[in-house]
């Protein structure tokens, strides 16, 4: 059964559509005042390699959080002490989420059970939202563009963390119909660390397919040129997704043909291939055929790109969808006007998942 702790959480996410409990209040104000303040605390531009932490740790120990978190310069301490406040917070909210969907009666988990997926997705990307702010340098305002019309949003806490998003304001986002077979997974979502280049590309190659280079092909020239706008979302079973940008496609796919492909295809020849399984010729080729180059009238509409993926045992959609959401408050935090993606029209898998984004 839940705790009187999470009996009193549950009822403060409830408490009225626009007076939060103590809890919920509290998160708001540390979310507002961490956006309103990441511009002037001298974020540093990366995070120390030490800072890597478990999914599990991050969830059920007390103050696991805090080593995402700790000050490296003095004018951001402040800073930093909010930004963990508010990642415990969430972390709290979201297992939250897990337990009330393994101990609810069936009747009440489904009458709140789609709020609270909702929030627990919302909080997600907010959580992850923050860590990258305290990882880089934003160069722009965070954008919020005009204030949507009050009926397209949502009421309760659900609306006014969407309202405090950069993309908050793109409402198609955040409207999906909830699971409907709930599932109690816990996930953590979170920027790309330094040391995660070589261990997450090797496990994100086995779990999202066994084809070999298959996982550099997809995070390859992001990894190397685009590394502070990539996100890795992970469940008790180690990393299981990935969402991948670049702020500046054109300078990006430049230097994807003229620095990037060239050292694939040293690495890998196209004859390595032959004789293999049909999907390893397929990944090797790949760094041999000739890019498809992207219309200028694209570019000029859509400045950015975005690359997303998940592995197969991923079934919440609301952990993908949370994925989007920070990759895109990310881009929209530095500037960016739009994004697109370049998906084969041969590649099912790729096809049926943005398709599930919506």
């Amino acid at each position: 059964p839940l705790s009187l702790k999470e009996v009193q959480m549950l009822v403060e996410l409830f408490y009225l559509p626009y007076h939060h409990g103590a809890l919920a209040q509290e998160l708001l104000e540390n979310f507002r005042w961490l956006r309103a303040n990441s511009l002037s605390v001298g974020v540093p531009a990366m995070v120390p390699d030490a800072c890597r932490v478990r999914l599990v740790q991050a969830l059920l120990q007390e103050g696991a959080c805090h080593s995402w978190l700790t000050p490296i310069c003095p004018q951001g301490t402040q800073w930093r002490g909010r930004a963990q406040s508010f990642q415990l917070l969430c972390a709290q909210m979201c297992r939250l989420h897990s337990r009330f969907v393994s101990a609810a009666g069936r009747a009440l988990l489904y009458d709140l059970h789609p709020y609270l997926w909702d929030i627990r997705n919302m909080l997600l990307a907010a959580s992850a939202f923050v860590l990258w702010l305290g990882c880089q340098n934003v160069t722009a305002p965070i954008l919020l563009g005009r204030d949507a019309e009050p009926w397209v949003r949502r009421g309760g806490l659900f609306g006014e963390l969407q309202a405090l998003l950069p993309v908050g304001n793109s409402c198609d986002l955040f409207y999906h119909p909830p699971p409907l077979f709930p599932s109690s997974q816990l996930y953590l979502l979170r920027p790309l660390l330094p040391l995660d280049k070589v261990g997450v590309v090797a496990e994100l190659q086995v779990q999202l397919s066994h084809a070999h280079s298959l996982a550099a092909r997809l995070l390859g020239p992001f990894l190397s040129l685009s590394p502070e706008y990539t996100f890795v979302l992970e469940d008790e079973g180690g990393p299981c997704g990935y969402a991948a940008g670049a702020l500046h496609a054109e300078g990006f796919l430049q230097q994807r043909d003229s620095s990037w492909l060239p050292a694939m295809r040293h690495k890998y020849p196209s004859d390595l291939g032959t004789g293999g399984r049909a999907l390893g010729q397929e990944a090797v080729l790949f760094f041999h055929a000739e890019p498809l180059a992207v219309p200028r009238t694209v570019l000029r509409r859509f400045p950015s790109l975005v690359q997303l993926g998940t592995a197969p045992r991923v079934l919440d959609v609301g952990a993908s969808r949370s994925l989007a959401l920070c990759l895109l408050s990310a881009l929209r935090a530095n500037g960016s006007r739009g994004v697109f993606c370049q998906v084969s029209d041969t590649d099912r898998q790729q096809l049926s998942f943005y398709s599930k984004l919506g």
